[in-house]
């Protein structure tokens, strides 16, 4: 086991802001997080699960022991009458992931496609667009234990999935709880994830994005490949490359509220842009909110929020010899853009990645 110190994290986070882990080891292996634990020095450090960086933001440099997931491995483990089970490691990239599915003639992630992070992570944010989420096609997972150094599992009840949001996202409510408890955040360590493929398909459907898609190259029933390519080139057009752009993607949730909030919002302004829920509650766009304010192409020092979707803020710079977005600059205009949205809309604006 090698424990690196003062390791360079701006090639590991999308943002590319400049920060330092004090100590950082990465994990390849299960059994590289028992040798761990079993450190004198290090078993008890607190400790910093990392993926792809995808959906971080580095307001410093890091003191906690960053675990650098990079278990890999992919297979189809087993079938039911009803679906395969494709099972990927935890440091797996995700886009590509699933551009392995579709290979192998395992449909159902289509829409998932180009969603940047790793395997591990997807469960932890419950990553969603084009009206599939990850509880969706959840089997079910596995991860260790980062005090005991045991593997457990978890199905898709346990993992607590909601919008953007899981068990792996919140601390232990109860000190001294078994590992299957509520509160796994930097509790465990996921190891490999499998999904539930239909083998009976069908397109999700139903997004003016693809709709138009659709409209365009004449074809009422696309094939899952076809929607892959689709989403692919959609996401290109609306979000920055982060090798190109550092970005975290969308840096807000979109709000969820009552049908009598909706209604005075869209009184206030019927141009505002949302969703009917099943369960009768309304989701509004976080896009729309945040440029009905005027916060598009806006900056604070080298964060900015990206000309083309003010869903995303971005690094202006790449952090080359500190000239980049530090993460107090990102905050700073994200509190802004808060604070302006609450102050028109009466809402408040939930960020997705974790501030560390």
């Amino acid at each position: 086991m090698l424990v690196e110190k003062n390791v360079p994290l701006q090639a590991f986070n999308t943002l590319h802001i400049v920060a330092k882990a004090h100590a950082l080891v990465r994990i390849d292996r299960e059994e590289d997080v028992r040798e761990l634990l079993a450190d004198p020095q290090w078993g008890a450090a607190p400790k910093l699960v990392w993926g792809g960086g995808s959906n971080i933001v580095l307001t410093g440099d890091v003191r906690q022991l960053v675990l650098k997931v990079g278990i890999k491995g992919i297979r189809m483990v087993a079938e039911t009458a009803k679906a395969y089970l494709v099972e990927a490691g935890a440091g797996e990239n995700w886009h590509d992931f699933v551009e392995w599915t579709l290979d192998h003639g395992f449909p159902g992630l289509e829409n998932l496609a180009l969603i940047p992070g790793t395997v591990g992570a997807s469960p932890v944010q419950n990553v969603g667009a084009y009206g599939v989420e990850l509880q969706d096609r959840f089997d079910s997972l596995d991860a260790i234990d980062l005090q005991s150094g045991q593997v457990f599992t978890l199905n898709a009840a346990q993992c607590a999935f909601g919008y953007r949001d899981s068990v792996f996202k919140h601390g232990a409510i109860v000190p001294g709880a078994a590992p299957q408890g509520l509160g796994l955040k930097d509790r465990a360590l996921i190891v490999r994830v499998r999904f539930a493929l239909p083998k009976v398909w069908k397109p999700v459907l139903g997004y003016a994005d693809i709709e138009k898609k659709m409209a365009e190259q004449a074809c009422s029933e696309p094939t899952a490949r076809q929607i892959f390519d689709w989403v692919c080139a959609i996401r290109r057009t609306k979000l920055p490359d982060p090798a190109v752009i550092g970005n975290v993607g969308s840096f807000f949730k979109n709000p969820t509220v009552t049908p009598e909030q909706c209604a005075d919002i869209i009184a206030r302004d019927p141009r505002v842009v949302y969703y009917r829920l099943d369960n009768g509650s309304f989701k509004l766009a976080a896009g729309w909110l945040i440029d009905a304010c005027g916060w598009r192409g806006k900056s604070v020092g080298q964060a900015g929020v990206y000309e083309k979707q003010a869903l995303v803020l971005v690094n202006r710079g790449q952090g080359v010899d500190g000239d980049g977005a530090t993460g107090g600059e990102v905050m700073t205009l994200a509190r802004a853009i808060q604070t302006s949205v609450y102050e028109r809309f009466g809402i408040v604006l939930e960020p997705e990645p974790v501030i560390v």
